[in-house]
């Protein structure tokens, strides 16, 4: 009895040997990273498609449709928006990084070290300054993503032995006149983007002052498959009009 009781306990016991530790580890890492993860996408996603949902119940198929296309071109304006305060900070991040680096070299810091404090002066990317130090203490390739200008110009005056605080003089003054360039453009282009906002606007404070009058418009628009139509285009031709509000005034560019 005792010989058959001792293979069964070995067994049992090697049934419930727990999992590896790393292996646990990894999938409860896993579980906490999609709990984490997918709510955030989801909620994105249903971000977008809300107001879409909301006009299909109230205005019909054509209602859905044109909400979902007004929807995508708010998207695209608030990331055009977007875009351009990025390139505009990260430009002034590169005149003051450079303007930095000149200060320091001109004070007869090296130029590992002057770039060491541009990154402590400009935290936005104080990660590729301080990538550039490295590779240039170990006489690597320069290369930042970020601050193109500097790893160039860096790079220019170490393969040919020129000085580097001119030739990263030159390229402050470079970044500093195209980075005024680009505010004066913006600010010229305010006027512009102005009048666009209110023409892509008009139609829909034209359908609100015609309901106010008694017209009724917005019955023939949900109720009749002529106004269902008429939304889907108005909706396509207002997005249309500011795609082409935006690539016309994107010809300006930074860089």
């Amino acid at each position: 009895m005792i010989t058959a009781w001792f293979p069964l306990c070995v067994g049992a016991a090697l049934a419930c040997w727990p999992a590896a530790p790393d292996r646990l580890q990894t999938v409860v890492e896993h579980a906490a990273t999609q709990s984490r993860v997918r709510p955030p996408e989801l909620w994105r996603i249903v971000r977008w498609l809300l107001p879409a949902a909301l006009a299909g119940l109230l205005a019909g198929v054509g209602g859905a449709v044109a909400a979902g296309v007004l929807t995508l071109a708010w998207r695209q304006e608030w990331q055009a928006h977007r875009r351009a305060n990025r390139d505009l900070a990260m430009a002034s991040h590169t005149a003051t990084a450079l303007r930095t680096m000149v200060a320091e070299l001109r004070a007869g810091a090296h130029p590992v070290t002057a770039a060491e404090a541009a990154a402590d002066v400009v935290p936005a990317v104080s990660a590729d300054l301080r990538a550039l130090a490295a590779a240039a203490r170990l006489d690597g390739e320069l290369q930042a993503p970020a601050v193109p200008e500097l790893a160039t110009a860096w790079t220019l005056g170490r393969r040919y032995g020129l000085p580097m605080a001119d030739v990263l003089d030159a390229a402050r003054r470079d970044a500093e006149a195209g980075l005024a360039y680009a505010r004066r453009m913006r600010a010229k282009l305010a006027g512009p983007r102005s009048s666009a906002a209110v023409l892509t606007g008009l139609p829909v404070l034209c359908v609100l002052l015609g309901q106010t009058m008694g017209a009724s418009p917005l019955s023939v628009l949900v109720e009749s498959t002529p106004g269902q139509l008429l939304l889907v285009v108005g909706s396509v031709l207002l997005w249309a009009g500011t795609a082409w509000c935006r690539a016309l005034t994107g010809r300006v560019r930074l860089r």
